[in-house]
């Protein structure tokens, strides 16, 4: 079995089991559902999303922007991963989706991305942080909050610990899990000003038994 320590390799051999398995509990529906109903969407938008994988999170964001009539003005993703990052553009190209720009990159070395992705409005992140080592979390966070405009804010789905997600998602993905505490710890940490636990609305609400919203402002 693959090591935690090494997800890159992890998510090579296994992105097409990822999708399979995301999209088997509607988790794409569930985070376009949660971005219909957000105050954050307007026009005008600079969003980044940090780990981006197969570009699940970043899909469900370009869908509910277009479907609020609020396209932003950028859209950039970044993955740690080649096989997921060439998934999400094979996506891109046979949805004709334009104006989506794709990066190589390690969310705790992001001097490695283009110097123009800065200065954004709205980051993003799904499923991600938990591939990072425990005590680097904070670091994780305070180098995207470093990417935030003032006033900005970051939003980020996480798996929570419990015994269900300890089965699913500790054992199989080999993932870290967090309680409440611990995450918004790592939050204050990293110097964000306001942390609140957000929530997926009506029938994607039993998606909570998996993860946490976290809505975080810089």
């Amino acid at each position: 079995m693959t090591s935690m320590a090494d997800p890159a390799a992890m998510f090579t051999e296994r992105n097409r089991s990822y999708v399979r398995f995301v999209r088997s509990v509607l988790y794409p529906q569930g985070l376009r559902s949660y971005f219909l109903r957000s105050p954050r969407l307007r026009t005008g938008l600079r969003v980044l999303d940090a780990g981006c994988g197969t570009g699940i999170l970043t899909l469900a964001l370009h869908e509910a922007c277009l479907r609020r009539g609020v396209p932003p003005v950028a859209l950039d993703a970044f993955d740690l991963t080649p096989a997921m990052l060439d998934r999400f553009r094979e996506t891109l190209a046979a949805r004709v989706i334009n104006g989506i720009a794709t990066t190589q990159a390690d969310v705790l070395h992001l001097e490695a991305l283009p110097p123009s992705w800065t200065g954004y409005d709205l980051i993003v992140s799904a499923s991600m942080m938990e591939y990072l080592p425990r005590p680097s979390l904070p670091d994780a966070l305070a180098g995207l909050k470093a990417r935030l405009n003032p006033g900005g804010s970051l939003v980020l789905f996480i798996t929570r610990r419990n015994w269900l997600m300890n089965l699913m998602i500790g054992r199989w993905w080999e993932s870290n899990l967090y309680d409440a505490g611990e995450i918004e710890g790592a939050f204050q940490r990293a110097g964000f000003s306001r942390v609140v636990f957000g929530s997926f609305p009506g029938f994607f609400r039993y998606l909570a038994l998996w993860g946490y919203i976290v809505e975080a402002e810089a």
